[in-house]
């Protein structure tokens, strides 16, 4: 390995470091809050990919959830009951159930997103120079890339 393919190790190392000691904190405040309104995990990272998307189809959110579309149809039950997500048919076709976020699920991915921001700030404040600048080049390369 040369010097470049070494520091490059080095630096995803911290990294990884980085995201599993972030990843701890984060999970554990989004599990308090999230047991306070009764909501899994798969629910609020389905409800955190509706909250990008005008809607998703049932075969859609299985795909993306990897479950089968029967598990995918309980995980919207479970979330259209309490009122984060609705369903809608599609105009042209009737048969084709569409799920969208609702004002409720929207105001709560929000507000996780600002907890776990405000997390990270701190995490961040809290950085040596060096993992400072592991993380700054890190966001510069994965700048522009898409998530899934």
């Amino acid at each position: 390995m040369n010097a470049s393919g070494a520091s490059v190790k080095a630096d995803a190392d911290r990294l990884a470091d980085f995201v599993l000691f972030t990843q701890r904190s984060c999970i554990l405040n989004l599990s308090s809050e999230l047991n306070k309104g009764n909501i899994s995990f798969p629910q609020f990272f389905l409800l955190t990919y509706l909250s990008s998307e005008e809607y998703l189809t049932m075969s859609d959110i299985a795909k993306k959830m990897g479950h089968s579309t029967a598990a995918a149809t309980g995980l919207v039950d479970r979330l259209e009951k309490l009122s984060y997500v609705e369903r809608v048919h599609a105009a042209e076709d009737r048969r084709k159930i569409m799920v969208r976020i609702t004002a409720k699920g929207t105001e709560l991915v929000g507000k996780m997103r600002s907890e776990i921001a405000t997390d990270l700030a701190g995490i961040l404040a809290g950085l040596d120079e060096d993992q400072a600048e592991t993380v700054e080049h890190t966001k510069r390369a994965i700048s522009g890339r898409t998530i899934a």
